[in-house]
C-alpha cells in the first residue's frame, strides 16, 4: 500500500537528474573544476528533494489515517445509535452476531443476542425475502404488541465460500400507527351483495296467496335476521332479489359462519315441499359503488350457472366460492331453449363459416353435440366444420363412423385449417366447455369475432366472456341434451341422418351414465326426440364396448382401490392408463355397495390425471377444483402437472377432508 502511495505522490524528476549526470560528465572532458562543482549541486539537490518528498509524504500519510479512523468512528457511532432498531445475523441458521440497544429494547432482551437465534427473539420472523434478493420483508412483522416493516441486505463476509459467509443486516421501522390506519381503511371499505331467491316460480307454484305471502315473510325475516350484525342497508329492489351494503369487515364474520344464511333459508318449505334456496354474489375491492354492483351481478350470475344454493364473491382479480354442495335440480325451460334457438339460427344464417370446438381431447358427448351443431347448419344451409385434433380424440371409434358418411367427408379439420379460413363473419360454437384454457385452440377462439357457447358443466372462475349466445344449463345432463333441444326447434326428425342421432344419444349415455344420473324429464324427452329420428340403441351400445385388454386394464385399476371415510374410494394406477379405461374404471367403483364417490388417478409423463365420479351426495367438481380441476357435481377430472403418484394422491385426500371439513 505505502508503495502505492509512494508512486502515486513522488514527482517524476528521474528525467532531470539523469540529464544533469550527463551534463556533469561532459564537462569533465573540458573541465574537471566545472565538472566538480556541477556533482556537488546535484548532490545537494537530491538530498534537498528526498528529505522534501519524505515529509510531504509523512503529512499525507498521517491525514489518510486520521481520515480513515474518522470514518470508522463514525462508522461504530452510527451503527451504536442508530435512530432505527438493527440486528445483524446469519441468514443460514438465524444466528444473531450483533445488535444495537435500541432492537435489544423492542425485543425485550436484557441481555446480548449473541449465541442466539433471531427467531427466539422474533417468533415467526424469517429471511428468506433476503435470501432471494429482496430488502424489504413483503410482510409486516409483530414483535410483542408493536408492527415492524424490516429492511435487510445481505453482505459476502467470504468470498468465494457460498451462503455461509453471508451476513443480513435488518433495519426494523415501527409502522404500529400506519398499519391500524392501513387496517382500518382496508376493514371500513364497502362491499355489495346481492341475495336471490334460486327457485322464487316453484315455491309459489300452485299455493295460495296466504301461504305465499307467509312463505316469503319467513324468508325475509331469515335474511334480516342474517344481515343484522352487518348493521348494513338492505333493500329487496325485485320479487326475488335483495341488495345489500355493508363494511368489508363483517364479510370474514359471514366467512367464518360458512354463509349461514344457505342452511337457514333451506329450511323454509313450501306446501308444495320445496324448499327454498338462496344465492349470493358478494362484489369487494372495487374503485366505486358501480364497480361493486358490477362484481355482485358477476357473482350472481356466476353462482346460478354453477348450479345455485352457494356464496360467490368477486373482486377486481379472480372469483371465491363457498357452498353448492346441494343436488341441482333442473331448472332450465322450453322457453329459453326456444329463444336460445332462434338466436343460434340467426347466427349461423349471418355466417360465412361455421366452426364447432369442443375441449381438448374430445369425448362421444363433445362430438356427439358438434355433429348436432353440423346438422342444424345444414337444415339452415350454412357450411359447418368441426375442430379435431387426431392425436388426441377419445371418440375415434364415432369419428370415423361419421367420416363414411358423404356429409361428413370433408367436415373434420384441424385448427390450423380453421385459422386460415376464417374471416370476419365466421361463427365459432364452442360445445362442451366454457373455459378458454381448455378448448382444442385457444388461438381460434381469439381470431373469431362471433362466439357462441353451448355447455352443461358448472361455470369456473374462468370462462368465454361476450360470447353472442351463451346456453349454459348446469342442469343439463350434457351438452349433447342440450343441442337436441335445440334442434327441436331448427329441425324435424327426418332432417337427422341416423348416424348423427346416435351421435346425440351417445353422449348424452355417457354424462349420464346410461340414463343412471343427472337425468330430468328433458333428458329423456331428448333421447324419445333422436329415437324419433332413428337412433339406434343397440349401434350407440357397441360405442361403448372395450376390447379384452381394455377390460383387464379396468378391473386391475379397481383391484387398486382403497375405501376412505367410509363413503370414498381412491383408485391410483401405478401404470399409465387411457382416459376411457380411467373413466370407466372410476364408474364401475360406483357399483360397490357404500360408495357415494369415486377418484381414480394415473400417471401421464410428468403429470397425473384425475377422473372423478359421484352418485349425487358428494359434489366432485369442488374437490377437483381444489386441484385445478373443473366439471359437474357428478362428473369432474384434472391434470394434476410436475407431480408423482403418491403426492397427487396426498393432495386428493386433502382435498376431500377440506371437502368434507367446510361442509
Amino acid at each position: 500500500m505505502n508503495k502505492k502511495i509512494s508512486g502515486l505522490l513522488e514527482p517524476g524528476v528521474r528525467l532531470y537528474f539523469v540529464v544533469l549526470v550527463l551534463f556533469a560528465v561532459a564537462s569533465a572532458f573540458f573541465n574537471y573544476y566545472l565538472a566538480a562543482a556541477e556533482v556537488c549541486v546535484l548532490i545537494a539537490l537530491y538530498l534537498y528533494f528526498r528529505s522534501t518528498n519524505l515529509r510531504r509524504k509523512r503529512q499525507i500519510l498521517q491525514y489518510i489515517n486520521n481520515v480513515t479512523c474518522d470514518v470508522d468512528t463514525a462508522t461504530k457511532d452510527t451503527m451504536l445509535n442508530a435512530p432505527l432498531p438493527m440486528v445483524i445475523f446469519k441468514p443460514e441458521s438465524d444466528e444473531v452476531i450483533w445488535s444495537n440497544e435500541r432492537f435489544l429494547q423492542i425485543s425485550g432482551e436484557r441481555e446480548r443476542l449473541f449465541d442466539t437465534k433471531i427467531t427466539h427473539s422474533v417468533p415467526g420472523f424469517t429471511s428468506r425475502w433476503l435470501m432471494e434478493g429482496k430488502n424489504e420483508c413483503p410482510a409486516y412483522v409483530p414483535l410483542g404488541n408493536r408492527k415492524f416493516q424490516v429492511f435487510g441486505h445481505l453482505v459476502r463476509t467470504q468470498p468465494g465460500t457460498g451462503e455461509k459467509g453471508l451476513l443480513a443486516t435488518t433495519y426494523w421501522v415501527d409502522i404500529t400507527e400506519f398499519a391500524g390506519i392501513k387496517e382500518e381503511y382496508a376493514l371500513s371499505r364497502p362491499a355489495a351483495a346481492i341475495i336471490m331467491l334460486d327457485n322464487y316460480e316453484d315455491i309459489v307454484k300452485n299455493i295460495s296467496d296466504n301461504a305465499k305471502s307467509s312463505m316469503l315473510a319467513a324468508i325475509d325475516g331469515k335474511v334480516d335476521e342474517w344481515v343484522a350484525p352487518a348493521r348494513g342497508i338492505l333493500c329487496k329492489y325485485d320479487r326475488d332479489r335483495y341488495l345489500l351494503l355493508f363494511e368489508s369487515r363483517f364479510l370474514s364474520a359471514f366467512r367464518e359462519k360458512k354463509f349461514s344464511l344457505l342452511d337457514e333459508v333451506r329450511s323454509v318449505v313450501s306446501a308444495n315441499g320445496i324448499a327454498a334456496t338462496v344465492s349470493i354474489g358478494v362484489g369487494i375491492d372495487g374503485d366505486s359503488m358501480g364497480d361493486l354492483f358490477q362484481y355482485a351481478t358477476l357473482s350472481i350470475e356466476m353462482a346460478f350457472s354453477r348450479g345455485g344454493d352457494q356464496v360467490v364473491v368477486k373482486n377486481r382479480y379472480q372469483f371465491e366460492f363457498f357452498g353448492g354442495r346441494s343436488k341441482e335440480t333442473e331448472k332450465h325451460t322450453k322457453v329459453k331453449s326456444r329463444v336460445m334457438a332462434s338466436t343460434l339460427g340467426k347466427l349461423m344464417s349471418d355466417a360465412s363459416y361455421i366452426f364447432v370446438m369442443g375441449h381438448a381431447v374430445p369425448d362421444l358427448d363433445c362430438i356427439g353435440s358438434a355433429v348436432g351443431i353440423c346438422a342444424i347448419a345444414r337444415k339452415l344451409g350454412g357450411r359447418a366444420f368441426i375442430i379435431l385434433d387426431g392425436n388426441n380424440n377419445l371418440a375415434e371409434d364415432l369419428t370415423s363412423r361419421m367420416l363414411e358418411i358423404p356429409e361428413y367427408t370433408e367436415t373434420f379439420i384441424t385448427a390450423q385449417d380453421a385459422l386460415v379460413l376464417a374471416d370476419t363473419r365466421s361463427l365459432l360454437v364452442v360445445v362442451d366447455t366454457n373455459r378458454p384454457e381448455q378448448v382444442i385452440s385457444p388461438d381460434l377462439l381469439q381470431t373469431c369475432n362471433r362466439v357462441a357457447v353451448i355447455d352443461h358443466h358448472r361455470r369456473a372462475a374462468t370462462y368465454i366472456p361476450d360470447a353472442a349466445l351463451n346456453f349454459h344449463e348446469p342442469f343439463a345432463s350434457s351438452a349433447s341434451e342440450l343441442v337436441t333441444e335445440l334442434l327441436q326447434y331448427l329441425a324435424e326428425p327426418k332432417d337427422l341422418l341416423r348416424a348423427e342421432a346416435e351421435a346425440l344419444l351417445c353422449g348424452i349415455v355417457l354424462d349420464t351414465k346410461s340414463f343412471s344420473i343427472r337425468t330430468g324429464s328433458r333428458t329423456f324427452e331428448a333421447a324419445a326426440f333422436l329415437r324419433k329420428a332413428g337412433a339406434d340403441p343397440t349401434q350407440v351400445k357397441k360405442y361403448f364396448q372395450n376390447n379384452l385388454e381394455g377390460t383387464v386394464a379396468r378391473y386391475n385399476i379397481i383391484r387398486s382401490a382403497r375405501i376412505y371415510r367410509k363413503t370414498i374410494a381412491i383408485a391410483a394406477a401405478n401404470q399409465a392408463a387411457s382416459r376411457i379405461i380411467a373413466a370407466q374404471a372410476a364408474d364401475e367403483l360406483l357399483n360397490i355397495a357404500g360408495v357415494d364417490a369415486s377418484f381414480v388417478l394415473y400417471p401421464d409423463g410428468n403429470s397425473v390425471l384425475l377422473s372423478a365420479r359421484s352418485m349425487g351426495e358428494t359434489n366432485v367438481q369442488i374437490i377437483a377444483e381444489k386441484l385445478g380441476g373443473g366439471g359437474n357435481s357428478a362428473t369432474a377430472g384434472a391434470q394434476i402437472r410436475e407431480i408423482d403418484l403418491e403426492e397427487a394422491v396426498s393432495r386428493l385426500i386433502k382435498a376431500i377432508d377440506e371437502y368434507f371439513d367446510e361442509a
